[in-house]
């Protein structure tokens, strides 16, 4: 046991993903957040706020600067962020007059929030392109076995007979409907945060307008008012990746209980047991479960960080930290495994 399982080095192997969790990282963090400071000099230098060569040097001190994590992680635990000492080394990297314009009419929260918006893009982009992967291959199942036979079951007891297609439909709605709120959030969303120290951008006045849509079009995100203590818009995205998972971990547990009867379906391949060589364990299914589970239960915390006192919270914020990556590597992992899954399903339902 430890931690945190999705990247544990051996249990990650059942619950992480890796094409995922490298988002996740120090490094990848600290990536995005040096991202928004190179795109905020040169949007400043845009609207004439800062000298063009003074963003040029910072970009410059930007692609070839490494932090020193040691500090970061000391600085941290003083100042409850990792901005202000990120600020700090990169000030000294930059050095001389030019230094002063770094990070200028910014607060640590818009560094933090749209580093996180950065990474959130390529994310669900994987999380988008394995649910129309899924969805293909349901439509493809039904295809092949949507006209074969299944005893339908209803509070856990034998029913009446339905069509395969039946079933496979009931996966397919959810996973559809939950494709098309992925992606209406992915439009809407990955906005950017830029608010400075109250929300206010007290320090760019006339010119905040411009430098926000500058900064925007630079970073590739949307042009949204800022954000700091209106949470809804994260809250709305861990709903819906535990609508995705929970989704998923229906379809899981149909497979796992159509396993245990032992001639609904077929499947490619089952985990082994250590006391008994002979079964075959729907492992997949069985995690696509625990993964939903996971989720609903991580969304309450998620909904709790919507109270976000006043203009800023560290309270809230902090704990956002601590959910939504699980929250978004167990739904990709999710995705993965069911993915997975429906391939390796040989056969479902009956011939007549």
């Amino acid at each position: 046991m430890s931690v945190c399982p999705f990247d544990h080095p051996v249990l990650g192997g059942l619950l992480g993903d890796e094409e995922v969790n490298g988002y996740f990282s120090a490094e990848a963090e600290v990536k995005a957040m040096l991202a928004f400071e190179a795109a905020l000099a040169s949007a400043e230098a845009k609207v004439g706020l800062i000298p063009d060569e003074a963003a040029t040097a910072i970009v410059d001190a930007i692609s070839t600067f490494e932090p020193d994590i040691d500090r970061l992680r000391i600085a941290v635990s003083v100042d409850g962020v990792v901005v202000p000492e990120l600020v700090r080394q990169l000030r000294a990297a930059v050095g001389g007059k030019m230094a002063s314009h770094i990070h200028f009419g910014a607060t640590s929260q818009d560094v933090i929030d749209t580093g996180l918006m950065l990474r959130l893009k390529p994310v669900l982009a994987v999380v988008e392109q394995r649910l129309a992967v899924f969805l293909n291959a349901l439509g493809n199942l039904a295809k092949r076995d949507g006209e074969k036979t299944l005893m339908a079951a209803t509070r856990m007891q034998p029913a009446i007979l339905i069509h395969a297609g039946d079933r496979i439909e009931s996966w397919r709605g959810p996973a559809e409907r939950n494709l098309e709120r992925l992606r209406a959030w992915m439009m809407d969303g990955l906005a950017l945060q830029f608010g400075g120290a109250a929300g206010t951008l007290d320090k760019l006045g006339d010119k905040a307008n411009a430098v926000c849509a500058a900064l925007a079009s630079e970073l590739g995100l949307t042009d949204r008012p800022q954000w700091h203590s209106q949470r809804d818009r994260i809250a709305e995205l861990a709903s819906v990746l535990s609508l995705i998972s929970g989704s998923l971990g229906k379809f899981g547990q149909d497979v796992a209980l159509m396993a245990l009867s032992g001639n609904e379906i077929e499947l490619a391949a089952g985990g082994g047991s250590s006391a008994m060589p002979h079964k075959q364990n729907p492992v997949s299914a069985e995690v696509l479960v625990t993964l939903a589970r996971f989720n609903a239960t991580q969304l309450a915390g998620m909904h709790g960080a919507l109270v976000h006192e006043q203009e800023r919270s560290g309270a809230a914020w902090t704990l956002e930290w601590m959910i939504l990556p699980q929250m978004i590597v167990a739904t990709a992992a999710g995705t993965r495994l069911a993915t997975e899954l429906v391939a390796n399903i040989r056969r479902l339902g009956h011939e007549g």
